[in-house]
């Protein structure tokens, strides 16, 4: 997979909020997501993540020219 900072992920399962919007905020064995819909943050195995991961959305790059 590859998952970078600063990237939404649309997981399997919704958050209690209603989202199904991560942003990922660490990347290593462990994930930090960031829920879009209510701020909460998680700490989640990088196993699980890849398991339930249904759509990423790419950061859009700013500032670069081509």
């Amino acid at each position: 997979m590859d998952i970078r900072v600063g990237d939404v992920v649309k997981l399997k399962k919704q958050h209690p909020c209603g989202s199904y919007l991560w942003e990922v905020l660490r990347i290593g064995m462990d994930f930090r997501l960031k829920c879009e819909g209510c701020g909460h943050q998680i700490m989640i195995p990088r196993k699980q993540v890849e398991k339930n991961l249904r759509q990423l959305i790419r950061k859009e790059e700013e500032g670069k020219e081509s």
